[in-house]
């Protein structure tokens, strides 16, 4: 269903990785996104796989909504594994018919993109489970707050991506309720071609946008309500410190570097 996404959401548990600093989380899901893009070979995957099976192992996030995060995608993943496998140049050929042709070279980059984006979203929704939105907000201006000197405004900057994030299952939800309302009344996403498909979302638009600038209008007599000023005068309840766990997860996560570097070096 449309409502299966972890992106966004966040999963209470009581794990090493939810009592990390979030500026560490975030640092870290920076330099994983940067491997995934640096690694090539087999024992690239492998060894990131194996790392993010660990760190999902040990945040004591079950598996099933990482699992609910590729189903959301899974239309996109298979659109880029068709692109690369009928638009892949190749000198090995597997099967021609017509202008289509099949190579091993499109085979293997087509499953080595699936497997990227399946990681990529997987990595990412970790990110958001473990992470309460408020801390994801403290974290991200906290990194920004040097760009303060150069008249970035990086609290309002935070927040904003903090609420993007954070409403994504609402909105979706929202979409779902309103395909529900429709089908109800008679209309039909079902049958027909991808064309026909795409046209019969045009109706959910309406809706959809009307009820978003409701909910962001509700959200702003809120924090209006609550004498939200933006960074002005701003304290927090709970202030960002460095622990000996934080500590020891920044030494992890050079090691996680250096094999990267060593595998891209020595290995491809």
């Amino acid at each position: 269903m449309i409502t299966n996404i972890a992106i966004g959401q966040y999963y209470p548990a009581e794990s090493p990785i939810h009592a990390m600093d979030p500026r560490v989380k975030l640092i870290g899901v920076i330099m994983y996104i940067s491997a995934l893009f640096m690694i090539s070979g087999i024992a690239g995957y492998a060894f990131i796989i194996l790392s993010i099976g660990a760190l999902i192992r040990l945040s004591r996030v079950p598996f099933r909504f990482m699992l609910k995060g590729l189903r959301g995608i899974m239309f996109i993943m298979l659109f880029t594994v068709v692109l690369n496998i009928f638009f892949t140049p190749g000198e090995k050929l597997i099967l021609q018919f017509y202008f289509i042709r099949i190579t091993q070279e499109g085979l293997i980059l087509a499953f080595k993109m699936g497997l990227r984006l399946a990681l990529l979203i997987i990595g990412s929704s970790l990110l958001t489970l473990t992470t309460s939105p408020i801390e994801l907000t403290d974290a991200l201006e906290q990194l920004m707050k040097p760009l303060k000197r150069l008249g970035v405004p990086a609290h309002e900057i935070a927040m904003m991506m903090t609420i993007a994030l954070r409403f994504i299952p609402t909105l979706v939800e929202e979409m779902d309720k309103i395909m529900k309302a429709q089908t109800a009344r008679g209309a039909d996403f079902d049958t027909g071609g991808i064309v026909k498909k795409a046209r019969s979302l045009i109706p959910l638009l309406v809706p959809l946008f009307i009820s978003s600038f409701r909910r962001a209008d509700e959200l702003a007599l809120a924090m209006e309500a609550r004498c939200y000023r933006g960074d002005v005068n701003r304290t927090r309840m709970k202030e960002l410190k460095l622990s000996r766990l934080d500590m020891k997860a920044i030494g992890f996560m050079s090691l996680f570097a250096a094999m990267i570097a060593a595998i891209r070096i020595f290995l491809g």
